[in-house]
């Protein structure tokens, strides 16, 4: 049975895009639902019809639910274990499930100042010294990763998974806003936008009109 997976726009969010992108990198078939976010009540109720939780993403496997970014990479992984979203070996495993526990529950500050919107001008804008000190921990956790794991490939673990996807839209937030960061930083952040599964979601993104005035920042 093919997996379906609700999600919102493609433009503005940053939640579905993690678990698209760790399915789509790692050719896993599943079918996409998209459901426009902030439309009005049809919508909401549609995705209320899905999860109780009333959030995107989620998703469908059968019988089984689940809803929350993390949680549905966590079970894909147990679901297709041969796709190894997980590095095998257990500390590694352990390092980057921290990291990605991490990305999932942090940096609210960052979030709050450079929400994802794939429309926007590439421009700076005056941040935060807690947005800045979001940034300088996101580099210092990505540039430990490629030391320690980064032998194999160009990303986090060597080859693209879990952690990668848990981080990719803020790629595209350290890209939108001119984050000045450093070297290394940007050699992983053109590793990841040359993968072809992220430059769908981006070129799907900016194809889409729907503009979300809430999302729509300096």
């Amino acid at each position: 049975m093919t997996l379906k997976l609700v999600i919102g726009n493609k433009n503005y969010s940053s939640w579905s895009m993690r678990p698209w992108l760790a399915l789509r990198a790692n050719d896993i078939p599943f079918e996409e639902i998209f459901i426009p976010l902030y439309t009005g009540a049809a919508d909401k109720q549609r995705i209320l019809d899905f999860s109780h939780a009333g959030k995107v993403p989620i998703l469908v496997d059968g019988e089984v639910t689940v809803w929350d970014s993390l949680a549905i990479i966590e079970y894909v992984a147990e679901r297709f274990p041969e796709k190894r979203l997980w590095p095998e070996h257990p500390a590694h495993r352990a390092h980057a499930r921290a990291v990605s526990a991490e990305m999932h529950s942090g940096f609210a500050a960052l979030r709050n100042e450079c929400g994802m919107n794939l429309h926007r001008p590439v421009r700076a804008i005056e941040l935060s010294e807690d947005a800045r000190a979001n940034i300088a921990r996101i580099e210092e956790i990505w540039a430990d990763c490629r030391k320690r794991y980064g032998r194999s490939g160009p990303f986090l673990f060597g080859r693209f998974g879990a952690a990668d996807a848990m981080f990719a839209p803020v790629v595209h937030r350290f890209r939108t806003y001119a984050v000045a960061v450093s070297e290394e930083t940007q050699r992983y952040m053109d590793a990841m936008m040359a993968l072809p599964a992220f430059a769908e979601w981006t070129k799907a993104g900016l194809a889409e009109t729907i503009v979300i005035e809430k999302f729509e920042t300096a």
